[in-house]
């Protein structure tokens, strides 16, 4: 595997289901793999889960590891081909990737959607970059569009706590004072489109999500109907993905508070257990009681971005 951004670069979920468990079991039975070898992460924005979990899946296979914050204490970087660089970035990503990959041998980077020109988000202007010029394994620990590692992880976490063959996953947009890209959404929709769930997502109108991430998934606007049945409830914000109207990209075009996940909505559900990323919002996302619950899961989520973190660069080291 040299690059990771999408569900359909890891192969068969089921194999990579079954490694993840092997993995759970033994941490370390693969520390060989990473001896004498580096990774390189590099971080344009902000992480917590991001940036320990993988540290620890790297250092769990025996990696070298180096960080990179972008924005502190580097030159700053451009990303646009073409511009005459009389500003403040001093240096360019064209020579910078080549130069990164001098010291390591992959790469994960972590830079998020600007949500003002959807047509350079959608092309991942910088991580493609990064896939092109570097000569080395990439993989993506959050880009403008895609959270894969997230979303594996989210999905080790469903195959271990299901109750029945085939659960019924709901994915839920949910109010937010600010403006949040699509990529944990687009992934999570991608990823059990490819694996044995009933997916249903529901958001109020103009948050229809990408048809390349969310493709014939049933998508219903009445959250109360969504959540009839469901046995896992996945809450996220997403700002506007602009696929129906592009002038709306990035928006946020509703902060209504009657879309939080409260107790009398998880009351519709099969005692369905509740699911977010991280960081969240209480009480705008989900309220005190649901995230508190026995049925949440959002520490188990948490602590499985160590172990889809380890397959992921498992298969990397494989691929040198």
């Amino acid at each position: 595997m040299h690059t990771f951004l999408h569900a359909a670069d890891i192969g068969p979920l089921d194999l990579a289901l079954s490694e993840a468990a092997a993995i759970k079991q033994d941490r370390y039975r693969y520390e060989a793999l990473g001896r004498h070898k580096t990774a390189l992460l590099i971080f344009f924005n902000n992480s917590l889960r991001t940036r320990l979990s993988t540290q620890k899946a790297a250092r769990n296979l025996g990696l070298d590891v180096v960080v990179l914050d972008v924005n502190q204490g580097a030159w700053k970087l451009e990303t646009e081909r073409g511009v005459v660089m009389d500003g403040d970035k001093s240096e360019h990503l064209l020579e910078a990737v080549p130069v990164m990959a001098q010291y390591c041998d992959l790469i994960g980077v972590r830079t998020f959607a600007g949500l003002t020109d959807r047509d350079a988000d959608y092309a991942e202007n910088i991580l493609s970059q990064f896939i092109r010029y570097s000569g080395r394994p990439v993989f993506s620990m959050e880009s403008a569009t895609a959270h894969p590692l997230q979303a594996f992880a989210d999905l080790i976490t469903i195959e271990e706590h299901k109750r029945k063959p085939r659960p019924k996953v709901v994915l839920t947009w949910a109010p937010h004072p600010r403006a949040l890209p699509q990529a944990v959404p687009n992934s999570f929709a991608e990823w059990m489109r490819a694996a044995d769930v009933d997916l249903v997502v529901t958001h109020p109108e103009g948050y229809e999500l990408d048809p390349l991430f969310v493709g014939d998934a049933r998508v219903e606007y009445d959250q109360r109907r969504a959540f009839e049945g469901a046995d896992f409830v996945y809450a996220k914000n997403w700002s506007c993905p602009g696929v129906t109207n592009p002038a709306d990209y990035g928006k946020v075009l509703s902060k209504d508070m009657d879309w939080t996940v409260d107790a009398a909505k998880m009351a519709l559900t099969n005692d369905a257990a509740f699911m977010h990323c991280l960081p969240v919002r209480r009480n705008m996302i989900v309220t005190d009681d649901v995230i508190e619950s026995p049925r949440s899961l959002v520490i188990p989520e948490a602590a499985n971005r160590e172990i889809s973190a380890t397959v992921v660069i498992k298969r990397m080291l494989e691929s040198l």
